[in-house]
């Protein structure tokens, strides 16, 4: 045991030391796009790559060559890394759990209304300058030029994605062939056969929006605990590791010796 645990937690460490570096490029790649859809992710993933590529590397050191303070230093970002994983899981649960969208009679696709998402999300994606970033990538993305080409009857029997329900046509409660002014949803009113414009900035572009980033955080949460249980494991070995080193630094690798020299008898050398 006191070679094993040493010897697994370097093990652990340079696989996690090498998984960090396409976390750290996925990052720098996202960075550098301007067509993608996942910009606001690029500081995140950064973070996270480069956290893990410090602390990986900090217990791969004092595992394989028994450096005391390099552990330490290891075991106390993981603990904290721990704590943050937890509290970001707790909360993206917390915040994703209201949502998910309507059934629309006699179609596939469902649509979506930004009051049924928490008031987190929503007022996050009020925020002027995060949703023209947002508009920005949908429009990059040329998500809604995929429906061009569709006819009245796809729209019967194809599927959307949720930003397509909610930016690339009004809602289809509305009505446009009326004589009469009836009241109707405010998005009838902001849609625009313009590609430029269309329905992006209605509410239901948003509460798209807010349906991709619930749906991508679910996922992300399943991750978070599968990633949870690892490092708790990784932790308990790296406390074993860190015990052995101290050991190994000291004149006893066993453990003190606590027994204390016998004086002999009066007739031991008779």
């Amino acid at each position: 045991m006191y070679r094993f645990s040493n010897t697994l937690i370097g093990f652990l460490n340079l696989f996690t030391l090498l998984a960090s570096i396409p976390i750290i490029g996925g990052g720098l790649w996202m960075a550098r796009s301007s067509t993608t859809c996942e910009n606001f992710l690029q500081t995140p993933l950064l973070v996270i790559g480069f956290v893990v590529l410090v602390i990986s590397l900090a217990g791969f050191i004092g595992a394989c060559f028994h450096v005391a303070w390099a552990l330490w230093v290891y075991l106390v970002v993981m603990l904290f890394l721990i704590a943050t994983l937890l509290g970001l899981t707790i909360f993206g649960f917390v915040v994703t759990s209201q949502g998910g969208g309507m059934q629309v009679p006699g179609r596939v696709y469902r649509e979506y209304r930004l009051e049924d998402y928490s008031p987190w999300l929503r007022d996050r994606i009020k925020d002027p300058d995060y949703w023209r970033t947002i508009r920005s990538c949908i429009l990059g993305s040329k998500t809604c030029a995929k429906l061009v080409t569709w006819v009245p009857l796809d729209y019967l029997q194809k599927d959307m994605s949720p930003i397509q329900s909610g930016c690339c046509k009004p809602p289809t409660s509305c009505n446009y062939n009326m004589a009469t002014v009836v009241p109707q949803d405010p998005d009838c009113y902001r849609w625009n056969n313009a590609p430029t414009l269309l329905c992006y900035e209605c509410d239901s572009c948003k509460a798209g929006v807010l349906e991709e980033v619930r749906r991508d955080w679910h996922k992300l949460s399943v991750l978070n605990v599968v990633m949870l249980i690892l490092l708790i494991a990784i932790y308990s070995i790296g406390c074993c590791a860190f015990q052995n080193t101290k050991r190994a630094e000291t004149e006893y690798p066993y453990g003190h010796n606590r027994m204390s020299k016998v004086r002999p008898r009066w007739d031991y050398y008779w």
